[in-house]
């Protein structure tokens, strides 16, 4: 007869995902998981698979809530250009405020291991994807209703924020940033003008 799991994964999952996002992959043990999950090894093993595997779970899950609300921002009925403003606007203030100095999930994976773990480059890569797409959409939209100058390149524009984006990430986790993020982030704004 099996046993019944004497904890919640789902629960589980999420406390795996708000460690890694504080440490990293690398400075996150085993022993630190089994730890902060309450669970034993073979118990993290058998739900999770391996650290990566569990790594990988936790970072689909933060992807997928994060993209979800940003593409539900990106798509609502009305004017668009408001709505990529606020998405902007929204990762700047986040990048400038010194206690959310974790930055993004999704932008430490792809600092950390991308460059060498291809599943985990293969996730960032979706996200950043399904963001670049909302934000493309969202401007063909504002350029469709007169909301965008005429001659503006909707794909283009959605790639340059798609990199500003992250790179306010970037800086806003080193700290000290704030008037640099800031500054970025308007500029990329008055592209939109």
């Amino acid at each position: 007869m099996a046993r019944t799991k004497e904890f919640d994964p789902d629960t589980a999952l999420q406390c795996a995902l708000e460690l890694f996002w504080q440490r990293g992959y690398e400075a996150t043990s085993m022993a630190d998981l089994v730890a902060a999950l309450g669970i034993g090894r073979a118990s993290v093993y058998a739900t999770f698979g391996s650290k990566h595997e569990l790594y990988l779970l936790a970072l689909r899950r933060y992807s997928e809530a994060r993209d979800r609300a940003l593409l539900e921002t990106l798509s609502q009925p009305g004017p668009a250009l408001p709505a990529v403003r606020a998405v902007v606007t929204g990762y700047a203030e986040l990048s400038a405020d010194d206690d959310q100095r974790r930055g993004c999930f999704l932008t430490n994976t792809a600092v950390e291991l991308a460059p060498h773990d291809e599943a985990a480059a293969r996730q960032v890569a979706e996200s950043w994807d399904l963001l670049e797409t909302g934000l493309r959409s969202a401007l063909i939209r504002a350029g469709a209703q007169g909301e965008l100058p005429a001659g503006r390149d909707p794909r283009a524009l959605a790639r340059m924020l798609v990199v500003l984006l992250q790179g306010l990430r970037v800086v806003g986790k080193a700290g000290g940033g704030q008037d640099r993020v800031r500054d970025a982030a308007a500029q990329a704004l008055a592209l939109l003008d």
